[in-house]
């Protein structure tokens, strides 16, 4: 399956969940915005697939990662939402893509109904207690996995800042 047919709509993933639980396949999820794919993702992504037989990544869409990461500095995303899913589609370890527009993934998760969560990284503690009590309403486990220190989006994003310097003009014609 091409990265694109990979990506889904949430009603698409409804049916491929539904399907996935009849064959009694064990669903993962995980999700993020994805905006600078680094190493610590690809790990991420390869213990999240560990824990079952098919990994779905909800990605943040551009909108909610502008409301949560974006700021007059830093305008966030780098990469537009439809090619962050195609990226992240294309790996070996992830079967489905799908774009969340909200905030939180939660809608997304209580449609699919996955049997794992996972989340890596950095993580705030009362929005993990909120996701945990969230997906254990169906028996769904939540699973975290340790930040990887030294990598980072934004890390990256800096580096390259530093390299070619703030001006976002030059940083455009690389």
């Amino acid at each position: 399956m091409s990265s694109i047919q990979k990506v889904k709509t949430i009603e698409e993933m409804e049916a491929i969940a539904e399907d996935l639980r009849i064959q009694q396949q064990r669903i993962v999820t995980t999700n993020g915005a994805y905006d600078i794919l680094h190493v610590a993702h690809i790990h991420l992504l390869e213990k999240a697939r560990a824990l079952g037989d098919a990994l779905i990544v909800l990605v943040n869409s551009d909108e909610s990662v502008r409301k949560f990461k974006s700021k007059p500095d830093d305008p966030r995303p780098i990469n537009p939402e439809r090619e962050r899913a195609e990226v992240l589609a294309a790996l070996e370890s992830v079967d489905y893509v799908t774009i969340f527009p909200q905030d939180k993934p939660l809608d997304y998760l209580a449609r699919i109904k996955p049997h794992f969560h996972a989340r890596g990284g950095s993580w705030d503690p009362v929005r993990l207690r909120e996701e945990i009590e969230f997906v254990a309403r169906w028996g769904c486990e939540y699973r975290t996995f340790e930040l990887e220190h030294g990598y980072s989006s934004t890390d990256t994003i800096n580096k390259v800042r530093g390299s070619y310097g703030a001006n976002p003009t030059l940083l455009h014609k690389m």
